[in-house]
């Protein structure tokens, strides 16, 4: 089972399938839970699970390493974390998994505006496709109904920007960091954090044990463990064995997943998710069209 996990293919179907599945947990925690406190929970749990981990792992990195690890995991780990539910009090989970798969083409734009990262013309097109596929479904779909539920949209792509980002930062700076001291560390500097947040909403005081709340904190429970600190391991695993751009595509089948729960959960799919999902992997298959990894410009 060891060798399984170092097989490429094998680690992005297990957190397409994970993550894919994230989206529908969402959306069932929300009934019981806020935004909020979805995000705190599913961030400081994790550090907790992984703080055995993370405390002796963090007491023998640099200050430059701790910097790097403290920035990866405030746009990979804590600020999505709170982004996604937020949106998804507006947004269906289906829409939510879709504009997801738009993480490739800021890992793509991101790269080469903040790290240097040359990219082919075929591939800046792709780029172009991808964002138009977003902004056909952002307009076209049920979160065009009104004004402030295209800014929920709008949450969910910003959210697609962070992993970018993060991706990049991992691979470019973070590369020499084996991803079990990597993941534990990043959980374990945005635990305290995240249960302030939770102490902030007086989820301590208000929760009350109800058939509705012991449902939704099942769901929970499965997104923060599964969802959260299993899946965002096996992901930085994915980046340091391969390559940022490569670990995104994930998203591929990541929508794929989402819409087939959302579908299962008696979600309105709209012929616009169908074209928009398509502009958008036509967009993704575009930026991996290539042979090498993209070379950095010298500095």
């Amino acid at each position: 089972m060891g060798k399984a996990f170092e097989n490429r293919w094998f680690l992005l179907i297990i957190i397409a399938l994970t993550w894919g599945s994230s989206f529908i947990l969402i959306k069932k925690s929300l009934i019981a839970f806020t935004p909020y406190e979805i995000g705190a929970i599913r961030v400081g749990v994790s550090g907790l699970i992984m703080a055995v981990i993370g405390v002796p792992a963090l007491r023998r990195m640099d200050k430059n390493t701790l910097f790097w690890i403290a920035t990866a995991g405030f746009f990979g780990n804590f600020l999505p974390m709170f982004l996604f539910p937020l949106a998804q009090t507006q947004v269906s989970s289906s829409l939510a998994g879709i504009l997801d798969s738009l993480v490739p083409v800021f890992v793509l734009v991101l790269g080469f505006l903040f790290f240097g990262i040359r990219s082919k013309t075929i591939q800046v097109l792709g780029a172009v496709i991808g964002f138009s596929g977003a902004a056909t479904l952002m307009y076209f779909s049920e979160s065009s109904t009104a004004d402030s539920q295209l800014g929920y949209a709008l949450l969910v792509v910003l959210a697609t920007a962070c992993y970018g980002l993060a991706a990049l930062i991992i691979k470019e700076k973070l590369q020499h960091v084996p991803s079990m001291p990597l993941s534990g560390g990043i959980f374990t500097i945005w635990m305290l954090p995240s249960f302030l947040i939770l102490l902030g909403t007086g989820f301590f005081t208000r929760f009350q044990i109800t058939p509705e709340s012991t449902e939704a904190m099942g769901y929970l429970a499965i997104l923060t463990v599964l969802g959260t600190a299993v899946a965002m391991l096996l992901y930085y695993k994915l980046i340091q064995n391969t390559s940022p751009v490569f670990a995104s595509t994930v998203t591929y089948l990541l929508p794929i997943v989402a819409v087939i729960w959302g579908l299962i959960d008696g979600e309105e799919f709209s012929l616009w998710y169908v074209f928009g999902g398509i502009l958008i992997l036509i967009g993704i298959y575009l930026i991996r069209e290539q042979k090498k990894e993209p070379r950095l410009v010298p500095r």
